[in-house]
């Protein structure tokens, strides 16, 4: 059994014209024999225009959804403007890509719109690809 499987979970996203849609299951157990919780938040809302599902280890999820907070702040304070979809996208592979021997155990799904409201949906592993 993998860590992947711990806690499990799935989130889904879809895009339409001018729009996108994710989902997710908000069951939070062990090992498919034990439920935790029915109320385990796994999407997050990072910018006003993109939304992050995070699937796995649920401290994982939790710790990462954390850190791309962070990330994101640090980024508007910087460069004073809210971080484009796609370069969101772009960090969270490389936050999880420079943790790739010792990694998060989640993996992201975003789903949202750019400066021009065209849809955009990615999804990685738990090393960023």
């Amino acid at each position: 059994m993998s860590m992947m499987e711990y806690n499990g979970g799935t989130v889904v996203a879809m895009t339409g014209r001018n729009c996108v849609g994710i989902a997710a299951d908000r069951r939070c157990g062990l090992n498919q024999l034990q439920t935790i919780s029915i109320d385990f938040e796994k999407i997050f809302q990072l910018t006003p225009k993109c939304l992050v599902g995070f699937q796995g280890l649920a401290t994982d999820v939790q710790s990462l959804s954390d850190l791309m907070k962070f990330k994101l702040k640090m980024y508007k304070l910087r460069e004073d403007r809210t971080m484009p979809t796609k370069v969101l996208s772009h960090l969270i592979a490389t936050s999880l890509y420079e943790k790739r021997f010792a990694p998060w155990f989640a993996e992201p799904v975003v789903a949202g719109l750019d400066e021009n409201n065209v849809p955009f949906i990615s999804g990685f592993d738990f090393i960023g690809t």
